[in-house]
């Protein structure tokens, strides 16, 4: 059945009433269409369409938190997190060379790179990135770089405010500071040790962009960020500063390899100082060495060769074997062991107890350790910390080589005697120094100030620390294998100790050249112990090398402290045209 249009009498086309109804049917379903489509979308859909909103407009960004300071004992700064900006974009917002408003086109793409210092095929590369929507371009770049970024109003170029790092004392102690990497987290040294006390926690905010993908407005979502708490270490810059000049002199003028330095607190057992050399400057690390950044005083084992002869001794002495006038038959300084034999540079047919200590013999010593049993020199030995860790805490620490007496052939436990097939590090030797300071307790050491000293373990009798102190004191005497370590007006006694250097299992005719002393003998407040690696300018032995490095730091030390006099000022004596060398 068809249906046709009727023309009435004043022109007007008249409908049939079903074409009307069904027309008027369809634009009813199409309206109630468009509701049900928009209560899907606004009711059901919701959150389907505000997340893809958000994707288009709404950034959560990371508000970054201020890591705390670190000061020395006298609250000078040594690290500090200073306001900077990074560059950063959404590549799955920028597509280049388009005639988008949004978009980078050519000539701004070339701008940005030349303003950031990169090649614009670097830029392009991060941008091309379309997977990700959050890339930094150039973080922590200088406040003039920022400025001009910021000026040029780039279409989905942000920037966000960081930290970083800078140190005031740059190389002098950048082994022992250490540094932190972009994200404002420690990597290496005391930065790193102290990671979860620096560290502040990262807060967030979230942010409204324009279509040209600037950020217009907060959205209200703030999670403050919570900074990171200051620490005030042991060191004193005003010693680290001296102690880190000294060595350095030392390693130049004898064209040593290397070299390291620790000045402890001889009462509390806190790091005043440890420096090394060659350093590096931590604010600058573009041409960073493995060599540079090495710290040696906690990381590198040496033998320490006669710095050890005071355990040895004060072992017998302790047991009651010796005391310091027992004659020792030092055999002209010749001593043989099975098909092994010892000597001595100096040949003397006797020395009592303590001139075995003042002209360092290795035979006396040999025969004082060979009077008792290996698991006796084992027992001090551990008890003074060798083959453990020190208790600092500090990254990458040695802890050295002692192996159980059970092992220890006669051979072996006379060459211990005097610091050899034993290795230590150098804060390792420092601190089992503090037994000879101290009363003959071993003290822990911290890099941390105290606020008292903290408690330690007995070793040796106070007797015998006091005898092993006047022993010491020998040393440095006209006689002795360090007359180049007295310091005028303080009475000072160390130990010198020159040892080869091993390389594959056989010693070498290379050396390390030690000195570890304390300072003043009456009432010790400091212990410093130098170590030069590989001397080379025909001078090796501890008491030419690293003894005069020692009365360089502890004078300048000493009076920083304002620490009294114990001795005229005119107490040092020339030093003997021939210094007595210790046997190596």
């Amino acid at each position: 059945m068809k249906y046709r249009a009727k023309v009435n009498n004043s022109g007007t086309v008249e409908l049939p009433e079903l074409r009307a109804i069904l027309l008027f049917a369809g634009l009813l379903l199409c309206l109630l269409a468009l509701i049900g489509r928009d209560i899907y979308l606004q009711g059901i859909r919701d959150n389907f369409l505000q997340q893809k909103g958000n994707q288009r407009y709404s950034r959560l960004l990371v508000v970054s938190a201020h890591r705390g300071m670190l000061t020395d004992c006298n609250g000078e700064l040594l690290a500090v997190s200073t306001p900077v900006e990074s560059v950063w974009a959404n590549p799955a917002d920028i597509n280049i060379n388009d005639a988008d408003e949004r978009r980078l086109n050519t000539q701004q793409l070339n701008q940005l790179s030349s303003v950031l210092g990169m090649r614009v095929a670097d830029v392009q590369n991060q941008l091309e990135e379309t997977s990700r929507d959050f890339v930094y371009l150039k973080r922590q770049i200088p406040p003039e770089q920022s400025e001009k970024v910021g000026s040029m109003n780039l279409p989905g170029i942000s920037l966000q405010r960081e930290y970083k790092r800078y140190y005031p004392t740059g190389a002098e102690d950048a082994q022992v500071v250490g540094f932190t990497g972009e994200d404002d987290n420690g990597q290496e040294g005391l930065e790193l040790a102290l990671q979860q006390r620096l560290a502040g926690k990262l807060g967030s905010q979230r942010v409204i962009q324009d279509r040209r993908g600037h950020i217009v407005e907060d959205a209200g979502s703030l999670t403050p960020p919570k900074p990171g708490g200051d620490v005030t270490l042991s060191l004193d810059s005003r010693i680290q500063h001296l102690a880190y000049r000294q060595l350095k002199l030392a390693v130049e003028q004898h064209q040593a390899k290397a070299g390291a330095i620790v000045v402890l607190n001889a009462q509390s057992g806190e790091v005043l100082a440890l420096a090394n050399f060659p350093s590096y400057n931590p604010n600058n690390r573009t041409r960073l060495t493995p060599q540079a950044m090495r710290n040696r005083a906690v990381a590198d084992e040496f033998e320490p060769g006669s710095t050890m002869k005071p355990f040895t001794i004060g072992t017998a002495l302790n047991i009651g074997k010796v005391t310091p006038e027992t004659v020792i038959n030092t055999e002209n300084g010749v001593f043989t062991i099975g098909n092994k034999t010892i000597h001595d540079t100096h040949a003397e047919p006797r020395l009592t107890v303590a001139q075995v200590i003042q002209k360092s013999s290795n035979v006396g010593a040999s025969k004082i350790a060979l009077s008792m049993e290996p698991e006796v020199m084992w027992n001090t030995f551990n008890n003074a910390g060798f083959g453990a860790h020190t208790g600092s805490h500090f990254p990458g620490e040695a802890i050295g080589m002692l192996r159980p007496a059970k092992s220890w052939r006669p051979i072996e436990q006379a060459t211990m005697s005097f610091g050899h097939g034993i290795s230590v590090n150098l804060l390792q030797l420092a601190r089992a120094y503090t037994i000879f300071t101290d009363g003959g307790e071993l003290k822990p050491v911290s890099f941390l100030k105290l606020d008292q000293p903290a408690i330690g373990h007995r070793v040796f009798s106070s007797k015998t620390a006091e005898q092993l102190r006047v022993m010491m004191e020998s040393v440095v005497m006209p006689g002795g294998t360090a007359p180049l370590a007295q310091v005028a007006g303080y009475r000072v006694g160390g130990k010198t100790g020159t040892a080869r250097k091993l390389d594959h299992g056989h010693y070498t005719n290379h050396y390390v050249a030690s000195f570890v002393g304390f300072a003043p003998a009456s009432a010790p407040r400091l212990i410093v112990a130098v170590m030069i690696d590989e001397p080379n300018n025909k001078q090796y032995y501890g008491g030419l090398v690293a003894a005069p490095v020692f009365s360089q730091v502890v004078s300048g030390a000493l009076h920083i402290l304002n620490v009294p006099n114990d001795a005229p000022l005119d107490n040092v004596l020339p030093a003997p045209t021939e210094i007595i060398r210790e046997d190596i």
